[in-house]
């Protein structure tokens, strides 16, 4: 995979060092980070990952949208990624987050190539790939967190990503302004799979600045209670 340096252009000019140290916290998290993002807007777009179109909006909507997820996450978790495409949102939480564990799934095989060579020409430690579809991953009912980030309507999503969380366990959902929507559409789903009642919760608040991160991350919040 090849890979251009980073120029000032390729960080957002809304984007400050402060803003994204917030988020990365030491110097060798955030050096992985923008590596990430140009690989992104390079390989990413030439493989169809990527549309040409995000690329002045990389780190504010996606990016730092899928790094401050972590948040909501406890110390030391085992989390899962259903439906990790270009790798959001467990890369960038694995970087914000160096003391949790990440497994990526993913079950197209040019994505699962384009993850494995991203953790390893960044050597990120903290993450595997893993080619399967939620339905497949084997054990079941390990994950302490479940996260996802525009994979499927949130009863689906339900279905696919608690039974991979152990009971106490969570899924986290990244959505939009349809979350409520979604909620009170989705909830006989929801229960069905396993799940406690679903809250909206909001990421970043504190860490992001307005022009770059203009809607909080918004985080549908399932816990797995059978």
């Amino acid at each position: 995979m090849t890979q251009e340096p980073m120029s000032s252009e390729d960080v957002e000019a809304n984007v400050s060092r402060e803003t994204l140290a917030s988020v990365f916290g030491d110097e060798e998290c955030l050096r992985q980070a923008e590596d990430y993002v140009g690989l992104l807007r390079t390989a990413g777009i030439e493989r169809g990952l990527i549309g040409p179109r995000e690329v002045p909006r990389l780190w504010g909507r996606h990016v730092l949208n899928s790094a401050v997820i972590g948040e909501l996450i406890p110390p030391d978790a085992d989390v899962i990624d259903v439906g990790s495409g270009a790798g959001l949102p467990g890369i960038p939480l694995a970087l914000a987050r160096p003391d949790v564990w990440v497994t990526l799934v993913e079950p197209m095989q040019r994505r699962v190539d384009f993850l494995e060579e991203v953790v390893e020409a960044l050597g990120i430690a903290n993450v595997e790939v893993l080619r399967a579809r939620a339905e497949e991953v084997d054990p079941k009912g390990r994950a302490d967190v479940v996260v996802s980030r525009a994979v499927a309507p949130l009863g689906k999503l339900a279905r696919w990503c608690l039974p991979l969380a152990r009971v106490g366990g969570v899924m986290l959902a990244i959505k939009g302004r349809s979350a409520a929507e979604e909620i009170q559409r989705d909830a006989r789903q929801i229960r069905s799979a396993g799940g406690a009642k679903a809250a909206v919760e909001t990421c970043g608040q504190k860490k992001l600045d307005e022009p770059v991160f203009t809607v909080p991350t918004t985080v549908v919040r399932i816990e797995r209670v059978r």
